[in-house]
């Protein structure tokens, strides 16, 4: 099949030989917007940290056995620790240096990917990832940051919790110590339509991010967009809407910036809805078959400032 958009497989492919397979961590962290420091509830959107099936880690070296509920079925060396439930910078400097320090350390992994807030960075822990990254020079360290949408509107509304000057200032500060950044953005947001989104990506293209996350809004129980959801105050985004809006955003997207994700599984017993981002490989395809009925490929109109 022809590669329209500059995937996370072809990139592993072109730049290792091999597919590199995701292995989410909990390292016990909190959320400034959850611990009272920002906020008690959370982003409106969250229902928890993206911690499911995450494996518990203090800095231990794993084995492959400790991956068996993955299904992968790759090497040592073919693994990338993602530290994934809630924001994995927000700690002291000294623990993050152990467990970052774990992971590198460990056969398993080929790098580490930090999900993370841009809010939850001090020069203290800039230095220990400026440390590492000379600790490992083998070895890769990724930084994903959530921004969900560059519109402070949006950004209220969602209880973000920091402006977005914010997350292009840390884009700048890892760019210096040459930490390649991974933005996440929402798709479906209240009050935002397709401009909102291609202007999100344009802010994107500038701040010169290396990857993205793209999804779609979930509405999960529990949640303040559950809730008004349920109470028919927010509607969800069909499936031909969000198809052609990420086609619309990966046509103006750096044609460099890898695709990371494009839509997420429907979350269990707690979504709501759209049910049907349930067929995950459906949407794919979907998207797939329209940026070739559009003749797009990822940045046929992108703009270079």
């Amino acid at each position: 099949m022809e590669e329209r958009y500059n995937s996370f497989a072809g990139w592993c492919r072109r730049t290792y030989g091999r597919h590199l397979y995701r292995v989410a961590l909990d390292a016990g962290m909190t959320c400034p917007n959850r611990d009272g420091t920002i906020d008690s509830r959370g982003c409106a959107f969250c229902a928890g940290g993206s911690g499911d099936f995450a494996i518990r880690y203090e800095g231990q070296k794993l084995g492959k056995e400790d991956l068996r509920y993955t299904g992968q079925k790759g090497r040592e060396g073919d693994y990338i620790a993602y530290f994934q439930a809630y924001s994995n910078t927000y700690a002291p400097a000294a623990k993050l240096y152990t467990l970052y320090k774990g992971a590198l350390s460990d056969p398993l992994f080929a790098g580490i990917s930090v999900a993370t807030r841009p809010d939850c960075f001090s020069p203290e822990i800039y230095d220990v990832l400026k440390g590492l990254k000379e600790e490992f020079p083998q070895k890769f360290i990724w930084i994903e940051l959530g921004l969900q949408s560059m519109h402070e509107a949006s950004a209220e509304r969602m209880r973000r919790g920091y402006r977005t000057e914010v997350f292009a200032e840390c884009v700048r500060h890892l760019h210096e110590l040459d930490l390649p950044v991974i933005a996440h953005i929402i798709i479906g947001l209240p009050d935002e339509d397709l401009n909102s989104h291609l202007e999100t990506v344009r802010f994107l293209n500038e701040t010169g991010i290396s990857g993205i996350k793209i999804h779609l809004l979930h509405f999960l129980k529990g949640t303040d967009f559950g809730r008004e959801y349920e109470a028919g105050n927010i509607r969800e985004l069909g499936m031909d809407e969000y198809v052609d809006t990420v086609c619309e955003c990966l046509a103006v997207l750096d044609p460099e910036t890898v695709i990371h994700r494009l839509t997420g599984d429907g979350s269990g017993e707690l979504l709501l809805g759209p049910q049907w981002s349930k067929d995950k490989k459906r949407v794919l395809n979907a998207i797939r078959h329209e940026m070739k009925v559009k003749g797009y490929v990822q940045g046929c109109r992108y703009e270079k400032e």
